[in-house]
């Protein structure tokens, strides 16, 4: 949509559209009034402006194929053409606003308008008013964010374990420091001692040597043994606690994701198919209502075969109203009827439409929690195989070892029977050499352990990382997910208060003595689902009204005068207008079939309206047009 500067005067030309054959129509910012009597192409000509605004709620005259309006505000013009395509009517071109959706709920309130007709037909207030709101996009977000705040919840389930973890390796790192640090001093003494006794060894026995090699050799591999032995013991308490894990995981259902993704497909397919059911049957009453209204009069002639439509004048004070459908003349209580049956229709499509959004609601959370099990299964079963290789590879390097230890046994026997004439002082240093071998091995075999015990914290520290990833991640999520339901939460408050604060500004401007207050009642119901419980909003319509002795009593909607209903609908209409800023979009304001209300509270609520929109068009009965101000524009021919 171009947005237009404030204060522009605004040109309309219309062609074969409702009643008009042709028409020029100019006027300037504020309160323009259309006078005449019934049938003299005043809703026509606000039709054609709503179609030139974007809606596509006109109809072309009966006996054209082609209609056109063009509209100029300013230096901006756009163009809306028309065209018959077999029953239906089909527009182009480009239109003041993209989309009209707003526009044909809040700020064109012709008699046929919805929200004017939602307090005489009981219909859903808070429905019509969130209309425009994508609250399906809305809470299917919601319910996306919810499903990763409960996985990432899994994952911090692990902080408090992860915590002591790290304490505990800390704490195991800088025991090992001490005890490297004392066998590296061991080492060093060791060192000192066989300089010190190899200075009065000869050093020519062979097999004093070998000896010593082999005792070397074979104390490594009794080292080796053992750590494997350890790192088996630990794989084998590794693996009884993942199978543990795996058997605490409950059994998989008897839902297939697959079968559950189709069922919820098929509820979503069944929710749009309801909407659009629901928009046909609003769009029939619409049309109904319309005829019933002794709107759309060419159609009449048309269906009646009254080519030259000299015969609307005597339809005026007929009791019967032509059907759109088939051509025949009904009585009005019938199409009433017919009207009133499709309208509990709609509601009854409404409430499945809530039902189904609810199994959609309870589907989705199935599947969440079918996915968490199988992705937590598929990690413990991929950690399982992965400890068990590593089990079978160690029971493989301990068999391994454990024959390389019997080989240097044997070997070691051997040499020691070559070696048995050796003196005191060689044998004192062979045990020398063997103790410092044995130390050798005690650091590097700490050292080893350190190491994996390093490894080992900076993997549980980069997974703490994670975890406070995760935990800005969640406090982002409830911001988002406190933002979305407060934007729904802000425009039902929204709505609320500006009804019951225009209304009472109304009512206080108009003076209906046994009125004293109009209200809506925002009612939250809390319902639960996915684990969450949420809150659903109602609105309740109160009228109260005073007696003459001054006491109050509540009444309801059918007791409501005419005149008073159509007060009630028209705020509404006001308040879904400012609720949704329509006038940031469209400044315009159309105002048709006032005549149940009086001549001067028509006038001054016409003032009323026009503080809040730049432009009021507003159809009127020469009689109560002479009520408002002399200054406000008065256009008399179309």
């Amino acid at each position: 949509m171009t947005v237009t500067s404030r204060a522009a005067n605004v040109s309309v030309e219309a062609r074969n559209i409702g009643g008009i054959e042709h028409t020029n129509v100019e006027f300037e910012p504020g309160i323009t009034v259309l006078v005449g009597r019934n049938a003299t192409n005043r809703t026509s000509f606000l039709q054609a402006l709503m179609t030139a605004l974007g809606s596509d709620r006109a109809s072309l005259k009966a006996d054209a194929d082609e209609g056109e309006v063009t509209l100029s505000v300013g230096d901006e013009t756009f163009t809306r053409v028309l065209r018959r395509k077999g029953s239906s009517t089909v527009a182009s071109g480009d239109p003041y606003l993209s989309d009209p959706e707003l526009a044909d709920l809040f700020a064109f309130l012709l008699e046929s308008n919805e929200a004017r007709r939602a307090v005489e037909r009981g219909d859903d207030l808070r429905e019509l008013i969130m209309r425009p709101v994508d609250t399906t996009a809305i809470e299917a977000q919601i319910t996306q964010l919810e499903a990763e705040r409960r996985q990432i919840d899994s994952q911090l389930k692990e902080e408090d374990a992860l915590e002591r973890s790290i304490g505990n390796l800390e704490q195991r790192e800088a025991e090992l420091d001490n005890k490297i640090d004392e066998a590296r001093e061991r080492l060093e003494a060791l060192e000192a001692e066989i300089e010190s006794a190899e200075r009065t060894d000869n050093g020519e026995n062979e097999a004093l040597d070998r000896l010593n090699e082999l005792r070397s050799t074979l104390e490594n591999v009794r080292f080796r043994l053992e750590t494997e032995r350890q790192s088996l013991e630990a794989l084998r308490d590794d693996e009884a606690d993942i199978r543990e894990s795996l058997d605490e995981l409950p059994d998989e259902t008897a839902d297939s994701p697959s079968e559950l993704e189709s069922k919820l497909s098929d509820r979503r397919e069944r929710v749009r198919e309801l909407e659009s059911q629901m928009n046909e049957i609003q769009n029939i009453v619409r049309v109904n209502e319309s005829m019933l209204a002794g709107e759309n009069r060419d159609v009449t002639d048309a269906l009646r075969g009254d080519d030259d439509g000299s015969v609307t004048d005597q339809l005026l004070g007929d009791d019967d109203v032509v059907c759109w459908t088939c051509g025949s003349e009904v009585s009005p209580e019938t199409i009433e009827a017919t009207v009133k049956h499709l309208e509990e229709y709609r509601a009854s499509l409404a409430a499945e439409r809530r039902e189904a959004r609810n199994e959609i609601d309870e589907l989705s959370s199935r599947l969440d929690t079918i996915e968490e099990r199988r992705t937590r299964r598929r990690e413990l079963s991929s950690r399982l195989e992965q400890t068990v290789a590593e089990r079978e590879e160690t029971l493989d390097r301990i068999e391994d070892l454990e024959a390389r230890q019997e080989e240097l046994r044997e070997e070691i026997t051997t040499v020691e029977a070559e070696a048995e004439d050796v003196d005191d002082e060689t044998d004192e240093l062979v045990e020398l050499h063997s103790e410092a071998n044995r130390a050798e091995l005690e650091r590097e075999r700490l050292e080893d352990e350190r190491e994996r015990v390093r490894d080992k914290l900076d993997e549980a520290r980069t997974k703490k990382e994670g975890l406070a990833q995760y935990k800005q991640r969640r406090e982002e999520i409830g911001e988002e997910i406190q933002e979305l339901r407060g934007r729904i939460d802000r425009i039902e408050a929204d709505a609320v208060e500006k009804f019951n604060d225009h209304m009472e500004r109304v009512l206080d401007i108009l003076q209906y003595e046994n009125i004293e207050r109009v209200w809506i009642e925002r009612i939250r119901r809390e319902t639960s689902g996915r684990g969450t419980s949420n809150d659903q909003s109602e609105f309740n319509l109160h009228i109260v009204r005073q007696t003459e002795t001054g006491s109050v009593y509540e009444d309801t909607v059918d007791h409501l005068s005419e005149s008073e209903r159509e007060v009630i609908g028209l705020v509404f209409g006001l308040a879904g207008y400012l609720v949704h800023d329509v006038a940031e979009q469209l400044p315009f304001m159309l105002l048709d079939s006032l005549e149940a209300i009086d001549s001067e509270r028509i006038a001054a609520l016409v003032e009323y309206v026009h503080e809040h929109a730049e432009y009021v068009i507003v159809a009127l009965l020469p009689e109560d047009a002479a009520a408002l101000d002399e200054q406000h524009a008065r256009i008399t021919e179309i």
